[in-house]
């Protein structure tokens, strides 16, 4: 999968996974910030987006700091889902 074609499916799997009711996929910027100022989300979202990765892409985050890390972005988010993905 090249890395723009997962950039959008992982737009809509978060809006699904979080039920980002007033969110449309197009709505969020790729290399804008997912917690704070950015998207707005939390931890508990954060636990969501964890869950999703598990199910979805077989990827297992062990260490918190490396979460923050790779939740930086949609874009790094996908960036290493595609290093770090497990043949499904």
């Amino acid at each position: 999968m090249e890395e723009n074609e997962l950039i959008d499916k992982l737009r809509k799997e978060i809006i699904q996974q979080l039920n980002l009711e007033d969110v449309k996929p197009e709505d969020i910027d790729p290399d804008s910030a997912l917690f704070g100022e950015g998207l707005g989300l939390d931890s508990i979202d954060a636990l969501e987006i964890i869950v999703l990765l598990e199910k979805n892409y077989g990827i297992k985050i062990e260490d918190p700091k490396q979460g923050k890390t790779i939740f930086a972005s949609i874009r790094i988010l996908a960036k290493y889902i595609l290093a770090n993905q497990k043949a499904q």
